[in-house]
């Protein structure tokens, strides 16, 4: 278990905490996802259907939701249409099964904002969810973006990469690369692991795409400095402040 709580403290602008609304009929995967958001210091309420999600959605008004496309009464995109009748902009964040690619395009074409597949890490949920409650701008954090490691320094909102006061400028896949070992210092991160964080969208578990990654980060952020990326031979990566 990580230690370190390193990501800021979401908060509803009033200051209270942010609400989030659980919809899946496994309950014991809500009653996960419920502790995981609840250990953010989020309020959460869960349903088992379409029908009871949307009357909760009306009682609790969350600031975000985690809908599951499959539902015992009506699917996803239906309850996502019936929520957003009352409350037009509240971020949609759905589950769907690995296979069901057609789901996730419908899901996001009709106004959904995100999506993670089965099975999914709890700290990707949380990630995406974050991400999207800040997007929306009813949230406000009580602390600063700002990731910093040895003299290596990122904003996670203005997606600003510093090292030693000079700027790199990262494509996405690597500035989500570096943040992983960001948000994860002088911890070792399997391949398997850093694939599953940041290449979670159905990848063919090529650990070789993680080693080319890794090659072209350590170009921009060590090149010329002394290496904060080390290779741990057969475990895999760890950043750590420079000697």
């Amino acid at each position: 278990m990580n230690s370190t709580h390193t990501a800021p403290q979401l908060q509803r602008l009033d200051g209270s905490p942010v609400r989030v609304l659980v919809v899946d009929d496994e309950a014991n995967l809500t009653e996960l996802l419920s502790m995981a958001l609840r250990y953010e210091g989020w309020e959460v309420q869960t349903a088992g259907t379409g029908l009871k999600a949307v009357r909760a959605a009306k009682e609790f008004e969350p600031d975000a939701v985690v809908l599951d496309m499959m539902l015992p009464d009506f699917d996803g995109l239906e309850v996502m249409r019936r929520m957003r009748a009352d409350t037009p902009n509240v971020p949609v964040l759905f589950l769907t099964a690995k296979d069901a690619v057609e789901d996730r395009v419908a899901g996001l074409t009709a106004g959904g904002d995100d999506y993670v597949t089965k099975p999914f890490s709890l700290e990707e949920v949380v990630a995406r969810l974050r991400a999207l409650m800040r997007r929306t701008a009813i949230v406000a954090d009580d602390a600063s973006s700002l990731l910093v490691v040895g003299d290596l320094t990122m904003d996670e909102d203005s997606h600003e990469v510093t090292r030693g006061g000079a700027s790199i400028t990262l494509t996405a896949t690597e500035f989500e690369l570096l943040r992983y070992l960001m948000r994860n210092p002088k911890r070792v991160l399997s391949k398997a692991q850093i694939l599953d964080r940041v290449w979670n969208y159905d990848f063919g578990g090529q650990a070789n795409v993680v080693e080319l990654y890794i090659s072209y980060l350590r170009k921009k952020v060590d090149a010329g400095r002394a290496p904060m990326i080390h290779t741990m031979r057969g475990v895999g990566y760890v950043l750590k402040p420079a000697d």
